[in-house]
Parts: structure tokens; sequence; C-alpha cells
């Protein structure tokens, strides 16, 4: 699968309010760091540096279970690899 491992049973599927971006994770939260836009802060800090700022951009807008996983995933590749079935 393109976005989640194979025999992923359960993810979130979520949507990026800064660039619309839609996505599955593994995680289930109500709100992550976007993949696409954002970045994860990087903890290890000097003796001058600032506390980074986590911005969590994409909210979930549902959980996926079971078979759908695989679906969601299947129909979420295909706008990325712009409906290129060889991969699968």
């Amino acid at each position: 699968m393109y976005y989640v491992p194979d025999g992923t049973t359960i993810a979130g599927y979520y949507e990026c309010k800064s660039c619309h971006e839609r996505f599955l994770d593994v995680r289930v939260a109500p709100k992550l760091v976007c993949p696409y836009c954002g970045t994860e802060p990087d903890m290890e800090l000097g003796p001058d540096d600032e506390m980074p700022e986590v911005i969590e951009d994409a909210e979930l807008i549902e959980t996926v279970e079971g078979e759908d996983v695989e679906k969601y995933d299947t129909l979420l590749s295909l706008a990325i690899t712009g409906g290129d079935y060889s991969w699968i």
C-alpha cells in the first residue's frame, strides 16, 4: 500500500487545513503534523535554542477500519500516481 503498511486494520483519514492535502496515517489522533507542508520539530536543543513550535494542521476527518483501509489507500494513491495501475 502507499500511505500505510500492508495489513493495516485501522488508520486515520486526515486533511491539512493549510495545503488541503488528504492522506492516511497509522496514527489516529485529532490533529497531526502534515507530512506535505509541516515539519517535525528537531528536539535536540542547544543552550541558546528556543523550544520549537509544533504546528499540527492536519485534522482527522474519520477513522477508517478493516477493508476500507485498503480501499482508501488505493483511491488516494491513484490521485498521487495519476491513475497509473502498474505499481499495484
